[in-house]
């Protein structure tokens, strides 16, 4: 059986990615595309990289028949999927890979993206779309909320060892690497190749990133208490990549120990050997997360180190497998990539 899907916003990262992707899906069919700005051409004048491949053009979101649809992906900016979802049927499957439905209370979402949420009523069905911890809630979902990339890098580290109890959850230290295509393909001054090029900034530092709010919501509910990470990201002159450096208080054999158990028999989660880290570069193009394990001079302290593509398993990839689940669909289908080397 195929399943017609739409993505809308397909002219960002994330929905160029969906399409590369769902190109190679056994399963799935694109019966729309759509964009604001550049509604009305093909999909190989936005993106020739994709000329290869039969997609229909974009169109508007008013254009699209949902009534013909099993599952949209939502890959719009901020703060315009919750009015869009709350008018879609209500039999229609939805994967939003943005953040308007990410934080279960309303109250923070506003605190940490500066709105009023647009569809409150619907929030209390949205499930939480980090895959490996909500699978079972994700196959019976009609909404999923997708993770920030940087929130899944950081929390498919530190979950299991939040669960177990291996950590001392007031110092929890994370340091955080990601390329350019994390900003999204928008026009910003910043994010020109002269002034990205040969340098590496922070940004969101001392407490103000929004995936905060992320972590603040998930470690707090796991460990039944308030939990507060330092997190310091940094943009660094790559395309794609997150790589995260988590310092914590805990013994490192029994952290590798208990993550190495934990993600056993998970498909896209490779826990490395004990004293090997990752790199970017190790996951680039696919929907793989690499987990490295070390022990720290300091007795008593380990580093964690947790590495993804943001535009795959961080975002696009991760909606994928989520989408896979709800039409209760292999998992893995579409998604055993595997990485792009050099």
């Amino acid at each position: 059986m195929t399943h017609s899907v739409a993505i809308l916003g397909a002219s960002g990262y994330t929905g160029a990615e969906l399409v590369r992707l769902i190109a190679t899906h056994p399963a799935l069919r694109i019966a729309a595309l759509t964009a604001d700005r550049k509604a009305g051409q093909a999909m190989a004048d936005v993106f020739p990289h994709l000329r290869h491949l039969d997609l229909p053009r974009l169109t508007t979101v008013e254009e699209v028949d949902f009534a013909a649809l099993d599952l949209v992906f939502c890959a719009l900016p901020h703060g315009l999927s919750q009015a869009l979802v709350r008018d879609l049927p209500r039999d229609l499957r939805v994967v939003d890979l943005g953040a308007d439905f990410r934080l279960r209370d309303p109250a923070a979402y506003e605190k940490w993206y500066g709105l009023p949420h647009a569809a409150p009523e619907l929030q209390p069905e949205a499930v939480y779309g980090l895959t490996e911890f909500y699978r079972e809630e994700i196959r019976a979902a009609r909404l999923v909320a997708g993770t920030g990339c940087n929130a899944a890098t950081v929390q498919l580290a530190l979950r299991p060892l939040i669960e177990a109890g291996l950590i001392d959850l007031d110092d929890i230290v994370c340091d955080l690497k990601n390329g350019i295509s994390g900003a999204g393909r928008g026009l910003k001054e910043n994010m020109l190749f002269a002034e990205r090029s040969e340098d590496v900034a922070g940004y969101g530092q001392g407490g103000r990133h929004r995936h905060l709010g992320e972590f603040d919501q998930e470690f707090s509910a796991l460990a039944g208490r308030e939990v507060r990470i330092l997190f310091t990201p940094h943009l660094v002159p790559v395309n794609r990549g997150i790589l995260a450096s988590c310092h914590l208080k805990g013994d490192a054999l029994a952290i590798h120990a208990a993550l190495e158990a934990r993600y056993a028999a998970e498909p896209f989660v490779i826990v490395l050997p004990y004293g090997q880290l990752p790199a970017m570069g190790h996951v680039q193009g696919s929907n793989f997360c690499h987990i490295g394990i070390i022990g720290d001079r300091v007795g008593g302290r380990a580093l964690v180190v947790s590495t993804l593509d943001n535009l795959c398993k961080g975002s696009s990839g991760q909606a994928l497998q989520n989408a896979n689940l709800m039409l209760g669909l292999d998992e893995t289908a579409g998604l055993m990539l595997a990485p792009v080397f050099p």
